[in-house]
């Protein structure tokens, strides 16, 4: 089986179902790319570093395009910040786009959905 480039863009808040999409592909024999727009980033779990970590460590890597990666991220866990032009020119290179996640909620998740 063909090992595919896949970004996923990742459009709200929310972003570890995205991210797990992501590592599921990696799985999978397949570069994942789950790219983080808008730059919003709400504080990261252990587990959410993890899955982070997992994804860089089979040749992927988690992007974010809007604003810069956050500072504060725990040991291990790398977010490369991209520009618009550069996110284009690398989904040029993608076999597949998957555009995921829901518009951008006007209500604050509950704590337990945030960590």
């Amino acid at each position: 089986m063909e090992s595919l480039k896949v970004y996923i863009l990742i459009q709200n808040r929310m972003y570890g179902d995205g991210v797990r999409s992501g590592l599921g592909l990696a799985v999978e024999n397949h570069y994942a790319y789950p790219v983080i727009m808008n730059g919003e980033f709400p504080s990261m779990s252990q587990y959410m570093a993890e899955n982070i970590s997992w994804i860089a460590d089979m040749e992927g890597a988690v992007l974010c395009c809007g604003c810069d990666a956050p500072e504060n991220l725990p040991e291990g866990v790398d977010i490369q910040s991209l520009s618009l032009e550069e996110l284009g020119e690398k989904l040029r290179e993608a076999d597949y786009i998957i555009p995921y996640g829901l518009p951008k909620q006007t209500n604050e998740p509950p704590p337990a959905c945030a960590e």
